[in-house]
């Protein structure tokens, strides 16, 4: 190619050789879009509050939605298989990021780390009708937490301070005692008006002991 033959005249006649001199051409100033922008914002609202960022696969096993006790006709159990994995622990696409959260909660426990408060800028995958439409590929923000001085009040603080400084009012928390992932009288719907925008709860005892967790932990998805 001419490109190529150009690069060698170049290389012989000397890079330094060649004058250096504007172009002329027309430059444009980088920047980050409004998602970019929202998700850089949303990092540094939960790092302020004393939260370690994490970053976990998008591939998971079937069984975490086991441990996470959902129910077998779940929405979310619809998930994008993928075709060839590396393992079966690697084999779909998560529809949630509650099991991702709670390994990392698993894993730092039984590290003997006595507390630890998390978040994670995600991506969730849901499968559309046909297996010709690409999934939906939903951006969240999940938070975790446990130790002594977690509760969930604690959690619904960090939630609408988080919030409040995103410019986001009118949240409205909702009692939910259908979820199986979290303990019945303690987890809520969180809403703006009609719209549901995420979930906040205790983790279920029985959730707990799957993921091999001694403690009260505590996870809002948004």
């Amino acid at each position: 190619h001419w490109s190529d033959l150009a690069e060698e005249v170049a290389r012989f006649y000397g890079y330094n050789e060649i004058p250096i001199r504007f172009t002329g051409a027309i430059s444009t100033c980088g920047g980050l879009n409004a998602a970019q922008a929202c998700e850089k914002r949303i990092g540094e609202v939960c790092r302020s509050l004393g939260l370690d960022e994490i970053i976990t696969y998008s591939f998971i096993s079937p069984k975490y939605y086991d441990k996470i006790g959902l129910p077998e006709d779940s929405d979310l159990r619809r998930s994008v298989v993928i075709t060839n994995p590396l393992g079966e622990d690697t084999s779909v696409m998560r529809t949630t990021c509650v099991p991702s959260m709670l390994e990392v909660v698993a894993r730092n426990y039984n590290n003997r780390n006595v507390s630890g408060r998390f978040f994670e800028l995600g991506t969730i995958y849901l499968p559309a009708e046909s297996a010709d439409i690409l999934p939906e590929e939903r951006g969240v923000a999940v938070i975790g937490s446990y130790g002594e001085k977690e509760d969930f009040f604690a959690m619904k603080g960090i939630i609408l301070e988080a919030l409040d400084k995103l410019g986001v009012y009118g949240v409205e928390f909702t009692a939910n005692k259908e979820n199986p992932t979290f303990h019945r009288g303690r987890c809520a719907d969180i809403s703006i008006g009609e719209k549901k925008i995420g979930e906040i709860g205790e983790i279920a005892p029985a959730v707990l002991d799957n993921y091999g967790i001694g403690t009260r932990a505590y996870v809002a998805t948004l």
